[in-house]
């Protein structure tokens, strides 16, 4: 498994551990360097993994440099596909973690899997190539590309935007500076997308690409509302310009009938609950 050392690499550990797999995390000994196609090599060839699911990459959508975003997110896992196909011959199956907002800003929604792909920023686009690279390894390699939409929990970097709520809700900050109130997304619990990356392992699925999200979508407000309803506490929401981006997604909701139709209904899907998991995690840091 690459990217152990993000948000979601301990959360998905966990869920592997307990259906039974043993973990072997790329970063750990031997030396992983996706920019580098001998370390990568060494690692697959000393291991003969069965299973790898590539969570690495920069996820940060406001990222300052372009550069970086494409030669980890796009020529990394390049290297990486080159690297399995020549030295891990009996691969049974390669998760690779794309990003919904391959989609932008799409004219219909739900945004099921055939939606054009129409990316409006460097995130987006350097995962769109990695999708075009993967695909050309269909026929010689058994992938299946997953397009996660927002989801969170706790340990995510208060960069993002539900972490940096619950953080002012549980430390009942005066205030908090926001960007646009409307946007909408559709937000899912970190526990319910490891458990769809554990069980994509043993579909037979293959060849593919697949939403992962809850189908519902929910503004900046409604969370607001949501944790203060949790919290009995509100702060003060200041305007912030600076937080509004130039390339702005306005709503960006998922279809995942593809995925419930490849693996069965999904796990963790009550929103408010992860709401309130994430505010006493941070209660129980604060006090």
């Amino acid at each position: 498994m690459t990217g152990l050392g993000g948000f979601t690499g301990p959360h998905l550990r966990r869920a592997l551990e307990e259906a039974g797999h043993e973990v072997v995390a790329a970063g750990e000994p031997p030396l992983f360097d996706l920019s580098s196609p001998e370390s990568i090599g060494q690692l697959i060839r000393s291991t003969q993994p069965d299973y790898v699911i590539h969570l690495a990459g920069i996820s940060f959508v406001p990222h300052g440099e372009p550069a970086k975003i494409y030669a980890v997110n796009t020529v990394g896992t390049s290297n990486l596909l080159d690297c399995i196909g020549r030295d891990a011959p009996r691969i049974r199956k390669v998760v690779i973690a794309s990003s919904a907002n391959v989609y932008g800003n799409a004219d219909r929604y739900p945004m099921d899997e055939s939606t054009p792909l129409q990316p409006i920023n460097h995130y987006g686009c350097s995962k769109l190539s990695m999708e075009y690279l993967a695909r050309t390894w269909f026929a010689r390699i058994p992938i299946v590309i997953v397009r996660p939409f927002n989801y969170t929990g706790p340990g995510q970097a208060e960069h993002f935007l539900v972490p940096k709520l619950v953080s002012h809700f549980a430390r009942r900050a005066p205030s908090i500076p926001l960007g646009n109130l409307e946007v909408v997304r559709d937000f899912s619990d970190v526990r319910m997308v490891c458990d769809v990356y554990s069980r994509l392992l043993a579909s037979p699925i293959r060849s593919t690409e697949l939403n992962i999200c809850s189908g519902e979508g929910r503004s900046l407000r409604w969370i607001l509302d949501e944790l203060e309803r949790i919290s009995g506490y509100r702060p003060e929401v200041q305007s912030d310009p600076a937080l509004v981006r130039a390339a702005e997604v306005h709503r960006l909701v998922g279809s995942n009938e593809r995925l419930r139709h490849a693996i069965g209904e999904l796990k963790y899907t009550d929103f408010q609950a992860t709401l309130r998991w994430m505010w006493q995690a941070n209660e129980a840091v604060t006090h």
